[in-house]
């Protein structure tokens, strides 16, 4: 059983769209936040953690109501057309707003381009694993993640070109970059993904190999999962939570504290957030193809305990030099490492009728995490100082790892096609 690379990639453009608009806000919010408006980092901690807020509520009722759609263009494509849509025309005002000083018109953009994010967050990211074989998900998840990193290393790439020197920019050219970005992808997928005919094919090709989901309908015909398969969702919805808890305190406070600590003016933050996407975007499809043969859980375990050694080591940088470049690509690493993984293995324990339902509890964690780390971390740079970001980050990513050590499900099972030796080998080959 082999890839479709093809197919996988022109998916990868729904992932790419919402990669590229995360990439521009987590960057650029903040810091209008707080030269334009002069809001404290404790306040924009809760401002930035509005997306996250609504994703909470909201990324489970569309991944769940998803999975009940059935149209001409299928479950997930629908959502992602209105939402798309939608999101490009709200987030033009966001810029519109800073220019003019504007506190109210700007949340109101905010909050309505954060709404219009959510209708198809949790659908896109459902489309992967519709349409791709349960054994395959780590290979293809690597690739849907090799396009995010694609959509980040642009819209970074943009913001060092587009953004003006000084705290105050005109950020409306990189705004409508990034929209002009998410309206290229909504055409590739509505002209080369045919969500039916795809996720048909997926189903025969299980079929072929006695793929059976014998064992999570029968979990769902008992209405709740067993006892230790419980046990083990609970710890990776933990370990994701932790992870995120201090991937995004980076993320978030990154070009503010590249700002204050080291000096930079413009976009010149990017370079490093550029280099950790370049790591990811090369680790990507070699992790998926490693995943496969050695499991999804001992390259998480490797890739958090790898970001939490980068973290601890920026703790040591006070300037900006090649020694923080070399950091953030092995950052890039640890993170594709654990992204790679970490989704598949949630999706694993369901049947597929329950993607999106399942795909809604992954995102109802990550996001819980994100709605909280913005907060708490913008208190400890606003009342202690911008020195503990990186101390913050080490001791979440390090509570992940040990979570996560309790995972003992949703790991890949190539042992389980049953077309003979030739299918498991060809199922680990491009």
């Amino acid at each position: 059983m082999k890839l479709d690379n093809k197919r996988t990639l022109m998916v990868g453009f729904a992932f790419l769209s919402i990669s590229a608009f995360w990439q521009m806000y987590d960057n650029v919010i903040p810091l209008i936040l707080k030269y334009y408006f002069h809001v404290g980092d404790t306040l924009s901690g809760g401002i930035m953690a509005l997306d996250n807020i609504f994703a909470l509520i909201m990324l489970p009722i569309f991944g769940a109501w998803s999975d009940k759609i059935n149209s001409k263009r299928g479950k997930r494509t629908p959502f992602i057309l209105v939402g798309t849509i939608a999101a490009i025309v709200f987030m033009m005002l966001v810029p519109i707003s800073a220019n003019l000083r504007s506190l109210p018109l700007f949340i109101g953009a905010l909050l309505l381009t954060l709404i219009s994010m959510s209708i198809y967050r949790s659908p896109a990211v459902s489309l992967m694993p519709d349409v791709t074989p349960k054994p395959l998900r780590s290979k293809g998840n690597a690739i849907i993640n090799l396009m995010g990193a694609v959509g980040i290393i642009v819209v970074l790439a943009l913001t060092k070109i587009l953004t003006g020197r000084g705290k105050t920019p005109d950020y409306i050219p990189l705004f409508l970059s990034v929209a002009i970005i998410m309206f290229l992808a909504l055409l590739v997928l509505l002209f080369f993904v045919d969500e039916n005919k795809f996720v048909h094919e997926r189903i025969a090709k299980e079929k072929e190999f006695n793929i059976s989901e014998d064992e999570v309908e029968e979990i769902a015909e008992k209405s709740e999962l067993p006892a230790d398969v419980k046990k083990s969702l609970t710890f990776l919805l933990l370990s994701v939570a932790f992870w995120y808890m201090s991937y995004n305190a980076v993320t978030t406070a990154f070009s503010k504290y590249a700002t204050e600590v080291w000096g930079m003016e413009g976009g010149d933050y990017a370079s490093s957030m550029m280099v950790a996407s370049i790591g990811a975007l090369l680790a990507f499809i070699p992790l998926g193809i490693i995943s496969s043969k050695f499991g999804r859980k001992k390259v998480i375990l490797f890739g958090v305990l790898l970001l939490s050694l980068c973290w601890a080591t920026g703790i040591l940088f006070t300037t900006p030099n090649i020694g923080i470049k070399v950091v953030f690509f092995l950052v890039g690493v640890a993170w594709a490492s654990i992204n790679v993984n970490s989704y598949p293995m949630v999706v694993e324990m369901c049947k597929g009728s329950d993607i999106g339902k399942f795909t809604g509890m992954y995102y109802t964690f990550s996001m819980a995490a994100q709605v909280f780390t913005p907060v708490l971390s913008g208190f400890f740079l606003e009342k202690i100082g911008y020195m503990t970001l990186f101390p913050y980050a080490t001791i979440f990513s390090l509570i992940a790892f040990v979570t996560m050590i309790f995972v003992k499900h949703g790991d890949s099972k190539p042992t389980d096609l049953k077309k003979g030796i030739e299918a498991f080998s060809d199922m680990d080959m491009d």
